[in-house]
């Protein structure tokens, strides 16, 4: 849980000659393609695929890009010269223009299938086929695949273009989304929090694309308005981007025998997956049956651990389908995610999400997630009967697994060397009738405070009656000397304690009302702010400047709350 560090390195790769030396395509080379595929990925309209791994697209570039900005951290981690960000033929790659792209690199990227559960439900009507054969990657298009530093990335375009699975719409994202998207990457990794990760950004000057939003000051659920918007093209980058919806995809064909190769289909993408993320843990002399197993135990704990860590730094996921999660275990598609001010147990930034993926029920909606991933990869040991037990065991022991992780994650945010469930469900309640700014209060108390005074800092004091405030300061007074009786009981130091609480309760959050102003000025041609705040938030655990902290460390005025498109909303393009 600790504040991520990344090695430095000096830049070793200063022009797209230099990378394409590192190029190395694991999952078009070893898996199959569509056999009604394009060699010369010109398929680009709605079409029903039926079989296969992959299917071979031409990112469509955006006119005239521009260069918004880049990871520097990433560029660092990988050996990027800063410098290359704003070359002309690196800015042709990721705004999608592959046609000069020097060998052994290919001008032709790759899209894939895979099927939608919503927790824990299989859907099929939301392809336009009814048969769930044209959905998948609609607007993502994976461009590169390359071994860095012993590390393998693939590279992937948000916004390059439609695909067979675009069911109609136009490929692209628009520039919010993308700054949104680009932003969470780089804080999420910031935080130590396991993420796909963002290389660069860039914005088309000349296409537009029209979308529903809301009205200035709207509070409306649904949007209310259409608004012209600039299309961009974020590259975020994972080791790979299989999720669970994919396996279930080749699950539920090898179960309903849709195809002669179906059920080797299933096997080699979940193989493929074992190599790309789990290599370094799962012994390749095993059998088959064994990998699986271990497969479902390891992917077990990446899972809970992130959804702790999600709970941890304030991030809801917003539309956590199965796939939406990625089989590495990390933090896939940040479409309607948001991270919540007021500690609120349903919080959901998402109009259409409902209950069951709301903050603090992600325990919940990761255990149906994993639970379609077990039913996928079942299907490989129905003759194998030890292995499926064992398979059975792990899967029946999910919420268990989750509630140790959970409990561990409250006890270091609090402090502790362990949980305290009734200190917790006090603060808990306390939090819910008092509201308070969830990163706030928890930095405020990592200075472990003698008394409540820096705490209210964090409370929302215009939304309660005056006439209970007396009260509500008894009750946190009360709860505040329970705490630090314990604290100091303890056998470590009250400042080794809060040094390790301080890298665990980030100072600062990416808070949608900061990121709106952003994007509003960065659709105007004026990217500082969006730099600005890439610069704060990739340093979130840091005491920053006075200034910064003036800017970035408050509470969310009250006339934002409940504003469409700030608080919440219906859709994320």
């Amino acid at each position: 849980m600790n504040n991520h560090t990344t090695p430095e390195l000096s830049p070793t790769v200063e022009t797209l000659d230099d990378l394409a030396k590192f190029a190395d395509y694991s999952f078009t080379d070893s898996l199959n393609c569509d056999p009604d595929a394009q060699a010369n990925g010109a398929d680009h309209g709605p079409r029903q695929v039926f079989s296969g791994h992959y299917v071979l697209v031409k990112p469509t570039p955006i006119p005239d890009p521009e260069y918004i900005t880049h990871s520097k951290t990433f560029f660092r981690e990988l050996g990027f010269a800063d410098s290359m960000a704003q070359s002309t033929d690196f800015i042709n790659m990721f705004s999608g223009d592959s046609s000069q792209l020097p060998e052994p690199m290919r001008k032709v990227g790759w899209a894939t299938g895979y099927a939608l559960s919503i927790y824990g439900t299989e859907y099929y009507q939301q392809c336009p086929f009814q048969t769930g054969n044209g959905y998948g990657d609609g607007r993502a298009i994976s461009i590169f695949e390359a071994v860095i530093n012993d590390q393998r990335w693939e590279m992937q375009l948000k916004g390059g273009g439609r695909t067979p699975y675009c069911r109609g719409a136009d490929g692209r994202a628009v520039l919010r989304s993308s700054i949104r998207e680009f932003l969470a990457q780089d804080y999420m990794h910031a935080l130590g929090v396991p993420t796909s990760r963002s290389l660069s950004l860039y914005v088309s000057k000349t296409e537009k694309v029209r979308r529903p939003w809301y009205s200035e000051g709207s509070n409306s659920t649904d949007p209310d308005t259409m608004i012209s918007e600039a299309v961009a093209i974020s590259t975020r980058v994972a080791p790979s981007f299989l999720r669970v919806g994919q396996l279930e995809l080749f699950a539920r064909r090898a179960r309903k025998n849709e195809h002669p190769n179906a059920m080797e289909e299933l096997e080699k993408v979940v193989m493929h997956a074992i190599d790309r993320e789990y290599s370094d843990v799962i012994d390749n002399e095993l059998s088959s049956p064994e990998k699986v197993v271990l497969l479902a135990r390891e992917f077990r704990h990446r899972l809970t651990s992130l959804v702790a860590n999600w709970i941890r730094v304030g991030y809801c996921q917003g539309n956590f389908n199965s796939d939406n999660c990625a089989v590495g275990g990390f933090t896939l598609d940040y479409g309607p995610f948001g991270f919540c001010d007021v500690f609120n147990p349903y919080y959901q930034p998402w109009t259409g999400g409902g209950r069951h993926f709301a903050f603090m029920n992600q325990p919940v909606a990761a255990e149906r997630n994993f639970h379609m991933f077990y039913t996928a990869i079942q299907t490989l040991l129905a003759n194998h009967p030890e292995p499926l037990q064992q398979l059975n065991d792990i899967r029946n022991d999910f919420a268990k697994e989750m509630q140790i992780k959970m409990e561990k994650m409250w006890a270091a945010k609090l402090g502790l060397d362990t949980f305290a469930p009734a200190l917790f469900s006090e603060l808990e309640a306390l939090m819910m009738q008092m509201p308070v700014d969830y990163t706030i209060f928890f930095r405020e108390l990592s200075a472990i405070p003698d008394d409540i005074s820096s705490l209210k800092k964090s409370f929302y004091e215009d939304l309660i009656a005056e006439k209970d405030l007396g009260e509500f300061d008894k009750r946190w007074s009360a709860w505040l000397i329970k705490w630090t009786s314990i604290i100091d009981s303890m056998p470590r130091s009250r400042d080794e304690i809060s040094n390790q609480m301080k890298l665990v309760n980030p100072k600062y959050s990416l808070r949608e009302w900061f990121v709106v102003p952003a994007y509003q000025q960065a659709n105007v041609g004026n990217y500082a702010l969006v730099r600005e705040l890439q610069d704060v938030i990739t340093q979130p655990y840091a005491e920053q400047s006075k200034e910064v902290e003036k800017k970035f460390y408050r509470l969310k005025p009250y006339e934002l709350f409940e504003t469409a498109g700030l608080s919440y909303y219906s859709c994320s393009s």
